[in-house]
């Protein structure tokens, strides 16, 4: 078996004392070294560990440590437990925030309330590991040393990391409401403003003008006679 019983040694103890299971069975069931289970037997090791039931804890069934007991080539095996228990969620404390980093620590915040202010407190208080009344305090200017601070990068400063920050902007953008694209009037192209309309003349008037017609009856009256006048007989 790859997994030892619960407080080996004290398990090893009780085997030895109510049991006749050879050292290497015990050895083998509580992953020890078969000379730490002789010193056990002999009271050099683990002098002071009262014994404990590996049956009343549910790690062994009584028929298992009889047929151990007949057979001395046989190796006790761990029984597996019926209750299953959930698998323990890793909670996420505050961040821990070097003392060296800490008088550094206001000025990050004013640098993300400044260059991020969709950010929520929330938000950053995980990301530079600060209280709700110092974000408070500097947000509203109360702080006991607001004239000398200076925003500087959280990042630059080693409170958080990139990828932190970024996760933290991308969720805080997230939240926010979308903004309606305004699709009021805009302005008319250049070539509808400033360019001239081209209409190309259909009839003789718009090629010639209004005086092409007049020339034209002036041609017509024109004769030879009235060129040269009338010959003398």
């Amino acid at each position: 078996m790859s997994d030892a019983p619960l407080m080996p040694k004290a398990t090893a103890v009780w085997l030895i004392d109510n049991t006749s299971l050879t050292f290497e069975q015990i050895a083998d069931f509580c992953k020890l070294h078969p000379l730490e289970v002789k010193g056990i037997a002999d009271g050099e090791v683990a002098t002071g560990i009262k014994g404990h039931d590996p049956i009343t804890s549910g790690q062994i069934g009584r028929e298992e440590l009889a047929r151990a007991e007949r057979d001395k080539n046989h190796m006790l095996k761990l029984q597996v437990s019926k209750v299953r228990l959930p698998p323990m969620k890793k909670v996420r404390g505050p961040r821990y925030t070097p003392l060296s980093r800490r008088q550094d620590r206001p000025n990050a915040i004013l640098w993300l309330v400044r260059n991020h202010p969709e950010l929520k407190d929330a938000q950053i208080m995980r990301l530079v590991g600060t209280t709700k009344s110092t974000l408070q305090a500097i947000r509203d200017r109360t702080h006991w040393n607001s004239a000398s601070l200076s925003p500087m990068d959280p990042v630059t400063l080693g409170l958080c990391s990139q990828i932190d920050l970024d996760f933290e902007v991308g969720r805080a953008a997230k939240d926010r409401p979308a903004v309606e694209e305004d699709h009021g009037q805009t302005l008319m192209p250049a070539e509808y403003t400033t360019g001239r309309q081209s209409h190309e003349p259909s009839t003789e008037a718009e090629v010639f003008g209004s005086h092409g017609n007049k020339n034209k009856q002036d041609r017509d009256d024109i004769d030879v006679a009235s060129v040269f006048g009338r010959s003398s007989n």
